[in-house]
């Protein structure tokens, strides 16, 4: 369906995206680089950010659940990918026939990859994921000696282990020693399977780990966030203190304009009187993803800043509408506009989910240089 039958907009900047990339690819200090492009690459378009990020130069791209990594297949053919988070049955003869390699999270992983190996005809390429702290996926300590037994038979006929990487819990704290202990048990678990003869590239950093911990850089990084521009902890520094620019703007024009004399309740419950006034309603809700937490709280700007005033409704949202007629454009975040970690504190969450969460009824546009794509 055409955007132009839809109400409001995400912008994607593709330039901003490759001069975060470049940001953090200085961090990196050369090392490659997995582009995480999970849950439509945090809400701004898995095919479209893949690529840019595949012309920026990462050798891989990451994603958590096998149907994104097919879909991501469809659209790059080439593209190295990573995926993560599947559950036991999942197709992995069609993974390792479309080239995805894939992360073991659990012991019961082994032997369904060696068994889809087999199926598909080729070694599956994996990588080996190290419970370190997070204690939701990996292989714990008890259960490495045995894994790693089992993949060293395994090796080169029914799979190829060419990476090893655990998550970090408490990196976007710098000071906490949590990360140095989770970089040791990943630098001793790569000795445990170099001891038989596997030596897969390492991968620990996030963005937090690349931004503020150097020693998690280890063989390859894997920053999520911050390729989009945002902080992963807005209290130790800002995205614009990290010199990284948002890719998403999401916008959207007014569409009623009323003056309401005083004492005049707004959206449901009247939880907020005001008046007298003028008011103007923004078509974006919270089907669209905006929050019912920004419920007069979050600011937007149309001109100049305007703070939602009421309830935020499923399909829109009021905010005072002084000098605004029907038509003119409401910037909600990204540039020139509060960022989405400001939106994260008004509603008590972090940047990751603003942008995440911004629905389909959003169509996104990309811009790169003069060129847009509606």
């Amino acid at each position: 369906m055409s955007a132009a039958r839809f109400p409001s907009t995400a912008r994607i900047d593709l330039e901003a995206l490759a001069h975060n990339h470049a940001v953090l690819a200085e961090r990196a200090q050369g090392r490659p680089m997995i582009g995480v492009v999970k849950a439509d690459a945090y809400g701004h378009g898995l095919a479209e950010v893949g690529a840019t990020l595949l012309d920026c130069g990462v050798a891989y791209l990451g994603v958590a659940q096998l149907a994104e990594a097919f879909t991501l297949r469809e659209a790059l053919p080439q593209a190295p990918i990573l995926s993560w988070i599947y559950p036991p049955g999942a197709d992995l003869v069609a993974a390792i026939e479309a080239g995805i390699e894939i992360s073991v999270p659990a012991p019961w992983a082994i032997e369904e990859i060696a068994s889809a190996a087999e199926t598909a005809g080729t070694p599956a390429r994996i990588h080996l994921e190290i419970d370190t702290g997070m204690s939701r996926g990996g292989l714990t300590a008890a259960q490495l000696g045995g894994a790693a037994e089992r993949l060293a038979e395994l090796e080169g006929r029914a799979t190829e282990v060419v990476g090893l990487w655990s998550h970090l819990v408490r990196a976007d704290e710098p000071d906490h020693p949590l990360t140095a202990q989770q970089t040791r048990q990943l630098i001793e678990a790569g000795e445990t399977v170099a001891n038989l003869g596997l030596h897969p590239i390492r991968h620990l950093a996030n963005s937090a780990g690349l931004l503020w911990h150097e020693a998690t850089h280890l063989d390859m990084v894997r920053p999520g966030i911050a390729l989009y521009g945002l902080s992963p902890n807005p209290a130790v520094a800002s995205a614009e203190q990290l010199g990284l620019r948002p890719v998403m703007s999401l916008e959207a024009p007014v569409v009623s304009v009323r003056e309401v004399p005083a004492g005049t309740g707004v959206s449901y419950n009247h939880t907020e009187q005001v008046g007298p006034c003028r008011l103007a309603t923004v078509p974006l809700g919270y089907a669209d993803g905006i929050p019912r937490a920004a419920s007069r709280r979050a600011e937007v700007v149309a001109g100049r800043r305007r703070k939602i005033i009421g309830t935020v409704c499923m399909d829109q949202f009021v905010i005072e509408g002084e000098d605004l007629e029907a038509g003119d454009c409401v910037r909600l975040f990204g540039a020139d506009a509060p960022s989405a970690d400001e939106w994260a504190a008004h509603c008590g969450t972090i940047g990751y989910e603003i942008t995440t969460r911004i629905g389909p009824r959003v169509p996104r546009r990309y811009s790169k240089g003069s060129h847009e794509n509606r």
